[in-house]
């Protein structure tokens, strides 16, 4: 999907279309500019003048996604709001909404589904999709078929995607970023020395900051360079795995089927502050976050149809230290309340004495709602660690 969050915000403030503007900085709660808006008005009669603007941000968060006229100032997902501000102050900035960018992700999954049955989730805003046997898939290489898809997308939702048409996977998401926005881009294997070997080695997805900066003391810069090492000595400068992994991508082969169905060993929900929190001090904040976080949570186990017996914590210090603590109970759960009064007694053994950056909460030993695993009798199969009674102190918040 095309700048995910940003587009679906766009949807919802429409007079905000191509100025530049970032999403992140926490999650919201109610906009400053919908506290003004006009009586009998929609939130398109919101004037641009009432939204923040980036310069006037004061905090720690993070770039989630800017829109295409901020990319141009050289921002991007990850960067520091603070930095962003010097880069490009006038930039509009909205808080994240993930509550929306999940009934969107759900929105245009369908509709590919609906075209396209063999899909492999990948997050949020991506997707792979095989589509050897899909009817009329082959037509025009594939552009046919891609086409369709965007066009439905735009239908359904209003949001555009670039789609990347390729033999495997790997080249698939290298083309996928070819021709954004709502673009469409088709690899042969015949344009792996044309198309492929002149990309910077960091558009291959798994080579991350550390793999590249080695690859540049070799020499090694783009795709066409790796391909030209030999195998044996990328075995030898980055180990075996590895080395044997650069190799095969370095010429474009990637044989991993697109994965219809994966059983996810946890789920998680986690949110950074944007000042730090004292767990005597700011006891009711955090009680409240904390307590948010367990609800969300089991709303996502109960919307994907899982059940878990391992309920953990994880906290990050002011000093960046994270400790983590965990407790499995007698039978499997998608309760809130039970999240929240076990992660309580995880809260207990974890020093609070410093100021914490970030609060998550998560639930492990995942079975599906309704199985046999899921209904066996309490205590089967293992020795399990019983909750405290719902009477007992849930937790320090």
């Amino acid at each position: 999907m095309d700048a995910f969050y940003a587009s679906v915000e766009l949807l919802r403030y429409p007079q905000l279309k191509g100025l530049p503007m970032v999403i992140g900085g926490g999650r919201r709660t109610v906009d400053e500019a919908i506290r003004n808006l006009p009586e009998g008005g929609t939130l398109a009669d919101i004037p641009v003048e009432a939204f923040p603007r980036l310069k006037d941000y004061t905090g720690r968060g993070v770039i989630t996604t800017a829109t295409y006229p901020a990319r141009q100032f050289g921002i991007g997902s990850a960067m520091g709001l603070m930095k962003a501000a010097k880069l490009c102050p006038q930039a509009l900035i909205l808080p994240v909404d993930f509550d929306e960018y999940r009934r969107f992700s759900r929105a245009f999954k369908q509709v590919i589904l609906d075209i396209a049955p063999l899909m492999e989730d990948r997050g949020v805003d991506e997707v792979y999709i095989d589509f050897t046997d899909v009817p009329g898939g082959q037509r025009d290489g594939g552009r046919s078929l891609a086409r369709l898809i965007q066009k439905s997308i735009l239908d359904a939702t209003g949001l555009t995607c670039s789609i990347g048409v390729a033999p495997n996977k790997l080249i698939a998401k290298m083309a996928s970023e070819f021709n954004k926005p709502n673009g469409i881009s088709i690899v042969h294997e015949g344009d792996l020395e044309s198309r492929i070997w002149p990309l910077p080695c960091r558009k291959v997805n798994g080579i991350g900051p550390k793999a590249d900066e080695k690859l540049k003391r070799f020499g090694i810069e783009t795709v066409g360079e790796l391909a030209a090492r030999e195998r044996d000595w990328l075995i030898q400068n980055f180990g075996k795995a590895t080395g044997a992994w650069m190799h095969e991508v370095a010429w474009g082969r990637d044989d991993r089927p697109v994965v219809t169905e994966s059983e996810p060993v946890s789920m998680s929900r986690e949110t950074t502050f944007e000042r730090d929190l004292h767990a005597v001090r700011d006891r009711a904040e955090l009680g409240a976050i904390f307590t948010h976080l367990c609800e969300k949570l089991a709303e996502d186990l109960q919307r994907k149809g899982y059940v878990g017996k391992t309920i953990g914590i994880k906290l990050r210090y002011d000093d960046f230290r994270i400790a983590t603590r965990d407790q499995t109970i007698d039978r499997f759960t998608d309760d809130g309340k039970t999240i929240r009064q076990v992660g309580g007694q995880c809260l207990k053994r974890v020093p609070l004495e410093r100021p914490l950056r970030l609060l998550g909460v998560r639930v492990g030993a995942l079975a599906k709602a309704g199985s046999p695993e899921a209904l066996a009798p309490t205590g089967a199969g293992a020795s399990r660690t019983p909750a405290e009674p719902a009477s007992a102190t849930a937790s320090l918040f």
